[in-house]
């Protein structure tokens, strides 16, 4: 089995109540001081250092210096855009409400072509780094890939057969009401192997992971070197 892990897993920063508390002051006061941090964490500057440094080494705070005067600069910090994405409420809820308006005027087979074309565009984003390569080199290419869209992928062969797993999937909450939405890994998927994939398992059915199988004509041992 061959797994590939998302860069960054950003809830590892809830791990820490205090880390928790740091980075809701950074998202409802925009940049602080490592002072500010303190007092609003009730702790210690040395441990807002600890847990600053810790954040950015998952790319979730950045430093600034400031300069002040004639004295020495200071540094306040801010949360990145990928630390926002521990915040997704409210764009899950207007995606929603968006997509329940389109399907009041729209038909079915417009959804599918809709879904099908944010497919085929996450395809196109990514074609630059497939082309030309064998299977056996796409496979672990299109994991790292699918692993930047939010998803915990995995596959292994089984004979002439490839499994891919999701362990995760960004759309879950948007798909419970919007199911046409598993679409979009499912034709990307085919998309980017140039194989047809067949979506066995789904987290939206209660399932522990997706999975989809691709038939290959050949087994690894009996593609091209």
């Amino acid at each position: 089995m061959t797994r590939s892990w998302p860069t960054c897993y950003t809830l590892i920063a809830m791990a820490s109540p205090t880390r928790e508390v740091i980075v809701r002051t950074l998202k409802a006061q925009g940049k602080c001081t490592v002072n500010d941090l303190a007092d609003a964490a009730e702790v210690s500057p040395v441990s807002v250092r600890h847990h600053i440094t810790a954040l950015q080494a998952q790319d979730l705070v950045v430093a600034e210096e400031v300069k002040h005067g004639v004295g020495r600069p200071y540094h306040v910090f801010s949360l990145t855009e990928k630390a926002f994405e521990l915040y997704p409420g409210r764009y899950f809820k207007l995606t929603n409400r968006l997509l329940d308006e389109i399907k009041d005027h729209v038909s079915e087979d417009l959804i599918t072509e809709l879904f099908t074309g944010v497919a085929n565009a996450m395809a196109t984003q990514y074609a630059s780094q497939l082309q030309g390569l064998p299977l056996e080199e796409r496979l672990p290419r299109l994991m790292e890939m699918l692993n930047e869209e939010g998803f915990d992928a995995e596959y292994e062969w089984q004979g002439d057969e490839v499994v891919i797993r999701e362990m995760g999937c960004p759309y879950v909450q948007i798909g419970r009401a919007h199911p046409e939405v598993c679409a979009v890994d499912t034709r990307f998927i085919a998309t980017a192997l140039d194989l047809p994939a067949e979506r066995v398992n789904c987290l939206l059915d209660g399932d522990t992971h997706c999975t989809f199988t691709l038939q290959v004509a050949q087994t690894p041992e009996e593609l091209p070197a």
